[in-house]
């Protein structure tokens, strides 16, 4: 069955028609006519995969990876990254007119640094002796020895990690292995039953079984002049080239700006309080992760800073506490995005501006429609923190009318 592709939907399928029904085709670009065989059909819409490619876009580029048509981790790997970078901007150009009711003119061009070889963490799921990736939307896994979104340090050390599993004393279930900033400690976190690990300290700096240290020490990474404590659990920006870029972009709204005390909001293990105390007089960080405030005690404390504190709590719930005037707000939720208390008491308190930090332009063009009463948004820019894949990071800007 023939299908003329469209466009590209924001989960990068490409989109078309079939007897006028919706039609998602992975691996499909703008202008392709293809060939597919139906896999699933409903009422409201159809997924099919591709046969073949009757007439293929201008833009398209060979895939290299071997496993992108049974992985799903990344929809990208058939465009030039200058292509990708211009459906970010526009993805998020519709997201925040269509359900923010924001002008498309305040986003910016995505902007980026690396295309491939950029993650500085991976989890590896364990199935039978295999070491690999969950199939998308499957728990099917698929075995790989090399990833091209990966640094380099972690594929490198693919093969003593299927060594590891493949001994019978152990019974391994989930790797997770990460990689420093700016140099290449490594850490790895076994999770199951581990009785063999021979020869491991050869390979990795810091050793981690079900979350236990047994060698070395927590992850130390650096984000501009910065040190920063990571554990197993903490979240930390994968892309750690972006990742000063995107800090950049928040100090560079406070050296503007002057803010005296800054509330930062789902702070982790609190690089972003910590990267811009030389320009404000105070921060108060709030995470629910207790994994992520410890980090974020020795991390001030690794730095000597002395004008930021932490708070272990759900945000939701330490909000009603807090006490004093904070002028600025920093931002970066889940992928949920905002509770709608939180969006309550961001509109109640005197602050004059937030910075909105997002993984999920959907969810923060909703936020900043219901913050729309109270600020107004002045600017959006968009980061590719994730080349090859449909997600992107995004600050906007909001200042209080």
């Amino acid at each position: 069955m023939e299908v003329l592709i469209e466009r590209i939907d924001n989960f990068g399928r490409g989109l078309g028609y079939i007897d006028g029904k919706v039609c998602f085709v992975p691996n499909s670009l703008p202008g392709e006519v293809v060939d597919v065989e139906i896999i699933h059909s409903n009422k409201k819409f159809i997924e099919a995969k591709v046969l073949n490619y009757i007439k293929k876009s201008n833009d398209r580029l060979d895939i290299k990876c071997p496993y992108y048509s049974s992985c799903g981790s990344c929809q990208f790997l058939n465009m030039s990254l200058e292509k990708e970078n211009e459906f970010k901007t526009d993805k998020i150009k519709n997201l925040v007119k269509r359900i923010g009711g924001i002008d498309e003119d305040i986003v910016d061009d995505c902007v980026s640094v690396n295309e491939y070889n950029y993650r500085n963490k991976a989890t590896f799921h364990v199935h039978l002796n295999k070491l690999g990736y969950y199939e998308e939307k499957s728990n099917s896994l698929v075995e790989i020895d090399n990833c091209m979104i990966l640094r380099d340090e972690i594929n490198a050390v693919i093969p003593k990690l299927q060594e590891i599993v493949d001994n019978k004393e152990n019974n391994i279930t989930e790797i997770m292995v990460r990689v420093a900033n700016t140099n290449s400690n490594i850490m790895v976190n076994f999770t199951g039953e581990v009785n063999n690990l021979d020869g491991i300290e050869d390979y990795f700096d810091d050793v981690f079984v079900n979350d236990k240290l047994i060698i070395g020490n927590n992850l130390i990474s650096t984000i501009g002049r910065f040190e920063f404590k990571v554990s197993p659990k903490s979240f930390f920006q994968v892309n750690g080239l972006m990742v000063e870029s995107l800090y950049n972009e928040v100090l560079e709204y406070c050296k503007k700006y002057k803010p005296e005390n800054v509330l930062d909001l789902y702070c982790g293990t609190g690089t972003i309080g910590i990267y811009i105390s030389d320009e404000v007089n105070r921060v108060l960080g709030i995470d629910m992760s207790t994994s992520s405030i410890n980090n974020a005690l020795d991390n001030r404390e690794l730095n000597n800073i002395k004008n930021v504190e932490f708070v272990c709590s759900k945000v939701e719930d330490y909000i009603d506490k807090i006490i004093g005037k904070h002028d600025l707000v920093v931002v970066d939720p889940p992928r949920a995005g905002l509770d709608k208390k939180t969006v309550e008491y961001l509109k109640k308190i005197s602050s004059y501006g937030i910075v909105y930090i997002s993984c999920d332009p959907a969810t923060m063009a909703r936020d900043l429609r219901e913050l729309s009463d109270t600020y107004k948004v002045v600017s959006i820019k968009p980061f590719n923190m994730f080349p090859k894949t449909y997600h992107c990071e995004s600050i906007a800007v909001l200042e209080r009318k």
